[in-house]
């Protein structure tokens, strides 16, 4: 019952659990979460750490993924997985919403909400997912300074710059630009949208002893990779942005169909999750018992009588 009950509430600041976990051995396995339920049940095999992503938040909306939607409106996305699950949560900061006090204002918002870690990226506005065609990279020294900032910014905040240089500028591109945000205070690299495991092997050995993250995306630029195959290659954290959320459009889509087709929901109630299902997920009878316990009748004293 994270989102209620004090004891059961993290103390430590997100920032410093998501540490914690990459100095554990291995590579860190972050599955997205589009919402709080998919984040309940990534949590419920075993996830130790939720991703975020702007694609997934915003097809979720109905609406593309251009830089379009407010640091506000991802917020309400961060307070209900963080809420919901208690665990660290990366979340895409796409371009840090602005220049450097923008980036500023959305660290700050992001921690307030309960974010771990957040990548900004090096690309113009208006920006693209990672793995489509004619992204427009920001000058390297103006995605320094973005990172500057977030670091002036952050109280624990864990800060992944993201490189989108590989396709337009080659591995000595990305490096060449991973290295000046290193040095501007980024806590890891996220080199993206790389195509072979030579360039993921060229990067890690360029970058040695840099926490580097790697992109797993669906119907994207990089081949299925395992997440033992990632750390064998030299990373640290592996996301797999958009999947819960392929997966759950999918069957959505399937539902309707029938629906529309059958005039009713008889033919997929076998695919549906039951009603005692998602409330064990949410775990609904725990919320209905700290209820009671709160609401039981305390009768009071009676008051002392005057001498």
């Amino acid at each position: 019952m994270t989102y209620l009950v004090a004891d059961d509430l993290p103390s430590a600041p997100a920032g410093e659990r998501f540490r914690a976990l990459l100095n554990r051995p291995g590579i860190l396995q972050i599955p997205g979460a589009h919402n709080g339920q998919a984040g309940l049940q990534a949590k419920a095999v075993g996830f130790d750490a939720l991703y975020l992503s702007g694609a997934a938040m915003t097809a979720s909306m109905g609406i593309p993924d251009l830089g379009m939607i407010t640091v506000d409106e991802v917020c309400f996305f961060i307070r209900q997985i963080a809420r919901a699950t208690g665990l660290p949560l990366l979340a895409d900061g796409d371009t840090g919403y602005g220049e450097a006090l923008n980036v500023m204002h959305m660290v700050r918002s992001f921690e307030d909400a309960g974010a771990a870690a957040v990548h900004i990226e090096d690309q113009l506005l208006p920006k693209k997912c990672g793995h489509l065609n004619d992204k427009k990279l920001a000058d390297p020294h103006d995605m320094a300074a973005k990172i500057a900032a977030a670091r002036k910014a952050r109280r624990h905040l864990f800060i992944v710059a993201r490189t989108d240089a590989a396709a337009s500028e080659g591995i000595d591109g990305s490096v060449g630009r991973a290295k000046l945000f290193l040095e501007a205070g980024a806590d890891a690299i996220f080199p993206e949208a790389l195509t072979t495991a030579e360039m993921f092997k060229e990067v890690a050995a360029r970058l040695p002893g840099v926490p580097l993250l790697a992109n797993m995306t669906e119907f994207g630029r990089t081949p299925f990779f395992t997440a033992s195959e990632f750390e064998a290659m030299g990373y640290k954290m592996v996301i797999w942005p958009v999947s819960s959320l392929r997966v759950a459009n999918k069957a959505s889509a399937e539902l309707y169909k029938a629906l529309k087709r059958d005039g009713g929901t008889h033919n997929m109630v076998d695919r549906m999750q039951t009603r005692a299902e998602l409330y064990a997920t949410i775990g609904y009878h725990d919320y209905e018992a700290l209820d009671a316990s709160i609401v039981t009748t305390i009768i009071p004293q009676a008051m002392a009588q005057r001498g």
